[in-house]
């Protein structure tokens, strides 16, 4: 291997050996995701093992290349890193099954265990793809005069293959074809690497991997009910339809529900009802009202019937979950309903518009987004809120721990005169900030003026309604722990052994 041609095609496997270490990695993000969720808890662990097994495969390929530098030891370590990047979607599906059992049986020795043994599923094909930089200069190292030049220039293509990996796998690949024959085409392009090493012999390895593609993906996380599923750029979504015919919306791991609809009703028993009370808190009728995180629509189809007055702007930032509500869960029962696929903050960021309700509900897994919990949020919100205007957000809580609806409080209470919270439900909490302060007598009185079952919950209301008061640490822009607090409280619940069961409204059909 001392040619120039030889260079070549020591360049070629790099370069492929870059490109498919970064689309294993970005793979295992969408592998894990619709499990475990997509949060920087799990990309961290994500990339940190990576870089670790990386680090190893450096430090591996650099000592087997100098015990034995021969092209097609290379070639070996390529085709097994392209046989076990195949073989993962597969052999993974059992473990990330546990990890459903583990969640619903809330067993947080199983789900721990169920994401250790994923992410170590990865180790191996990582570990050896990192060999082949190191492995590669070894055999291109004729001339030491040279060696920093042939040393940059392959590190060089391998990063560009990274590049080239990253992008064609996020943007093209699974969105086209799915993670699982992401991941086996990623194996197709190591396997035929080879052939630029050990020739003919890298056919049956690749012809395998080939095959492979023709294996039905099947349903990315097996459910019961299972009536719509897809791979987004952002998210795994799903439609599931219960026995009594209840259809939920399920984003990534599938804690939370995001939209419910119910057949011949539009209330649910869940927090979304809690929103049907805000309205008649304004003192004046509602005109105008924003929803950031529409969903499947469920608040827009229940002010049809109950305000048909109010016309509602929904954004929601993922196309595919807007897709999911017009085919399953009603989104287009209400006319007066307008969807904007967009990020809720930078759409408020362009637009003039001001409503009288601005409602916050962008959970994207157990999570809501960081940028939407702020004091610029906030401050933002409440310049698009006409005079007397309600800005009401949906935060989570577990039974004995509300230290996140504190935070928001707190943070409201820096921008708002005033703010109340509603704890209707064990894991949610509706608050609302008001732009003019009101007292509780006014606000109960006001409330009183809902209509139909929506009236079961005054006493609720009346009982339940309390004041945020001052205190805690203001979240803004630039530290905002909202995924550690809500992780916290999910792990404490779970390692209590108490479910994650809600129940219902007293509006539940």
């Amino acid at each position: 291997m001392t040619d120039n041609c030889a260079l070549w095609r020591l360049e070629g496997v790099v370069f492929a050996a870059g490109a498919g270490t970064l689309s294993t990695e970005i793979a295992a993000s969408r592998l894990l995701a619709p499990y475990f969720g997509n949060s920087t808890v799990v990309w961290a662990n994500i990339i940190g093992l990576i870089l670790v097994y990386l680090s190893v495969g450096y430090w591996l390929g650099g000592k087997l290349a100098d015990r034995a530098p021969r092209p097609a030891l290379l070639g070996g370590i390529v085709l097994a890193s392209a046989a076990f990047i195949a073989a993962t979607p597969f052999a993974a599906r059992p473990i990330l099954d546990a990890a459903v059992r583990g969640f619903d049986s809330i067993s947080v020795g199983v789900v721990v265990g169920s994401f250790v043994a994923a992410l170590a599923l990865f180790a191996v094909p990582v570990t050896l793809l990192g060999a082949v930089s190191p492995f590669a200069i070894r055999l291109a190292l004729t001339d030491l005069q040279r060696a920093g030049t042939i040393a940059g220039r392959l590190y060089a293509l391998s990063t560009v293959g990274s590049i080239i990996g990253t992008f064609v796998t996020a943007l093209v690949a699974i969105q086209a074809i799915g993670t699982q024959r992401t991941m086996v085409g990623t194996a197709v392009l190591l396997a035929a690497s080879t052939f630029l090493l050990i020739g003919r012999r890298a056919v049956p390895a690749t012809i395998a991997a080939l095959a492979l593609l023709l294996v039905p993906a099947g349903a990315v996380k097996a459910a019961s009910g299972l009536l719509f599923e897809t791979e987004s750029p952002y998210q795994y979504v799903s439609v599931i339809q219960w026995d009594d015919g209840t259809r939920v919306l399920q984003l990534n791991e599938g804690v939370a529900y995001h939209s419910m609809w119910r057949r011949g009703s539009v209330l649910t028993g869940q927090y979304w009802d809690t929103f049907a009370m805000l309205p008649p808190l304004l003192g004046h009728a509602a005109r105008d009202m924003l929803v950031i995180g529409n969903a499947g629509g469920t608040i827009a189809r229940m002010y049809g019937p109950f305000y048909p007055g109010v016309s509602i702007d929904g954004v929601e930032l993922d196309p595919s979950v807007t897709e999911a509500g017009r085919r399953y869960l009603g989104l287009d029962d209400n006319p007066r309903l307008r969807v904007y696929t967009a990020d809720g903050r930078p759409f408020l960021e362009r637009s003039d518009k001001r409503y009288d309700l601005i409602v916050v509900d962008a959970y994207r897994q157990p999570y809501v987004p960081f940028y939407l919990a702020t004091r610029e949020f906030f401050a933002l919100a409440r310049r698009h809120l006409r005079p007397g205007g309600i800005l009401a957000l949906n935060v989570a809580k577990v039974p004995g721990d509300d230290r996140l609806t504190r935070a928001v409080d707190a943070t409201l209470l820096d921008v708002f005169p005033q703010v109340w919270r509603w704890p209707a439900l064990r894991f949610n909490d509706m608050v609302f900030a008001l732009d003019r302060p009101a007292p509780q007598t006014l606000l109960v009185r006001r409330a009183s003026g809902v209509t139909g079952r929506l009236r079961t919950l005054l006493p609720l209301f009346r009982r339940e309604l309390v004041g945020a008061r001052p205190g805690g640490r203001v979240l803004t822009d630039d530290r905002a722990p909202v995924e550690w607090l809500t992780d916290r409280m999910l792990l404490e619940q779970i390692a209590r052994g108490q479910g994650l069961d809600e129940a219902a409204l007293p509006t539940e059909p």
